[in-house]
């Protein structure tokens, strides 16, 4: 064990750098079952994979278990692991021990582990969220890549919060983080809901709950009105929004789309609602992607 001394720090370094010298040591256990996301969860941690995913999760508030990266990396982000308060490990390996250590290849070999955070409750995120607000909730949406996809659209658009019904993935799957591109540590999540009594409760609170289903029954998506408080649903890939959680929204809207083609992926449909719910909020003025 080597303490982190040639880190220049104002305040007593808490930081430990470990250097890799068995792969079986149970703190490495999470970076071992990089693939199975079961263990993790009952853990309440998440694994990020890459170098700019670990830079943002070492940006966030999300409190850090430990990271896994060669030396060169370690050197790369000296400045933000300085900035961290809270006590973790840093173990250092060259990237062919780490890729025999998690069993597949990378392309950087830069993982961390950080803790899922607190989730708050409905009235908290109501009470935080400025109006007009803008929310996000998802009804069977299982497809890791496409999930980590839609969060970083909703991290685009300016969601306020992102409501996973129970029949959902976790956005905190590691290819779901990945695919997120880290912006998931910014967003509120709200999960495991019974997505129609969370839809009845805004409603009740004056929040619209429109569906976005290929087969609306009320306004294309032009004609719909987003510039009011509003909650978007978004379904399955394979079988879209359930009956009851369509029944629970106060209406259904399609995008208009060309003949033969019924429907778009989750994760496109998701950017096109938010495009337009952000140019009827006058929100689509020149900025970077």
């Amino acid at each position: 064990m080597i303490a982190l001394a040639s880190f220049a720090r104002d305040t007593p370094c808490v930081f430990r750098i470990e250097p890799v010298t068995s792969l079986d040591i149970p703190e490495l256990e999470p970076y071992r079952t990089m693939r199975r996301s079961e263990g993790h969860r009952a853990k309440q941690i998440f694994v990020a994979e890459g170098e700019k995913i670990v830079r943002r999760l070492l940006e966030s508030s999300l409190a850090i278990v430990s990271l896994l990266l060669p030396e060169k990396w370690l050197q790369e982000n000296r400045s933000l692991i300085e900035r961290r308060s809270e006590p973790f490990t840093i173990y250092t390996a060259d990237k062919e021990v780490l890729e025999q250590l998690i069993g597949f290849t990378m392309y950087q070999g830069v993982l961390g582990i950080g803790r899922i955070p607190k989730l708050p409750s409905l009235d908290e995120v109501i009470s935080f969220s400025p109006a007009p607000r803008l929310f996000v909730a998802l009804d069977g949406v299982n497809n890791a890549e496409n999930l980590g996809g839609l969060v970083r659209n909703c991290a685009a658009f300016g969601v306020q919060a992102l409501l996973v019904g129970n029949t959902s993935s976790s956005p905190y799957l590691r290819r779901a983080v990945r695919g997120s591109m880290g912006t998931v540590f910014k967003l509120p999540v709200l999960e495991e809901l019974d997505l129609p009594v969370v839809l009845q409760q805004l409603r009740s609170r004056s929040i619209r709950c429109v569906a976005a289903h290929p087969r609306g029954s009320g306004a294309s998506l032009a004609e719909a009105n987003f510039s009011g408080d509003c909650c978007i649903v978004f379904g399955s890939e394979g079988h879209g929004i359930a009956p009851q959680v369509l029944s629970a929204c106060d209406e259904a809207v399609a995008i208009p789309m060309s003949l033969g083609v019924d429907s778009l992926n989750v994760t496109s449909s998701t950017a096109v609602f938010l495009y337009e719910a952000n140019r009827q909020r006058g929100k689509m003025g020149k900025g970077g992607a």
